[in-house]
């Protein structure tokens, strides 16, 4: 028998705790995604402060704004659909703009679920990508965990977006720029040509971080060049822009 005793395996390194790994969202990413790396995939805590910003925009834009006046303000800002709406019979226009008003509404509302199943649906495609186009190896659950930490940057538009609600007047809210953070919320819609403004509002700082996050945790949980991770973010990001813009 050999004399050299066998020694038990290691076990492996706890992981970060749910408030380290959201501040190293911020301060030192690939920490963050590499303990997600390593099988931490827990994702509730960036879920639940998106969540509870993004109520609290909510409760600003009903108690200061109004639904009612955001749908006259979407009206206001599309002289196409203006113009729509200025030729249909009252009670048909009245029932139009009843529909503007609680389709945001409720999507405000429901925006925990929508968060959800955009997640999934986009982690669905990113895991695609990274995997058969550039031979990650990466799991959904990983993925999905990235994908809810990387867009913690989204909270300040919305805490900025509430602050900037108190300083202006309800018939100057527009819901698709609601806070100074992209190139669009610069120009007047209604000066500006349509593609260009859709393509200005694309460009938005706290958009492009989290592309940015998504693309570095993407690459990491991936075990790809970092590059390979901006290839598929940015390539899907920006394919979807442009057919915003033009549509």
């Amino acid at each position: 028998m050999s004399d050299v005793e066998l020694q038990p395996a290691a076990e492996p390194a706890p992981g970060l705790s749910q408030w380290q790994r959201v501040s190293n969202t911020f301060s030192a990413p690939s920490k963050t995604f590499e303990d997600i790396k390593h099988g931490h995939k827990s994702w509730w805590m960036p879920f639940l402060i998106s969540a509870l910003v993004g109520y609290l925009m909510f409760g600003a834009i009903t108690l200061k704004v109004g639904w009612a006046q955001v749908a006259e303000n979407i009206v206001h800002l599309n002289p196409k659909l203006e113009e729509r709406l200025a030729q249909m019979p009252e009670a048909q226009r009245g029932g139009a703009l009843k529909g503007m008003q609680y389709g945001p509404e409720i999507g405000f509302a429901a925006s925990p679920v929508i968060v959800i199943v955009v997640a999934a649906l986009s982690s669905l495609v990113l895991l695609g990508t990274i995997n058969f186009g550039f031979g990650g190896k990466s799991t959904f659950g990983s993925v999905f965990a990235v994908w809810m930490f990387a867009w913690l940057p989204a909270i300040f538009k919305s805490l900025l977006g509430t602050l900037v609600l108190f300083t202006g007047t309800p018939e100057t809210f527009n819901l698709n720029n609601f806070a100074p953070t992209s190139l669009g919320a610069f120009l007047n819609p209604l000066e500006t040509n349509a593609a260009l403004y859709k393509l200005a509002t694309a460009l938005d700082v706290t958009y492009i971080w989290s592309m940015v996050l998504l693309s570095i945790g993407l690459a990491a949980v991936a075990g790809v060049k970092r590059s390979s991770g901006y290839i598929a973010v940015f390539g899907w990001w920006g394919l979807i822009t442009v057919i915003r813009a033009f549509s």
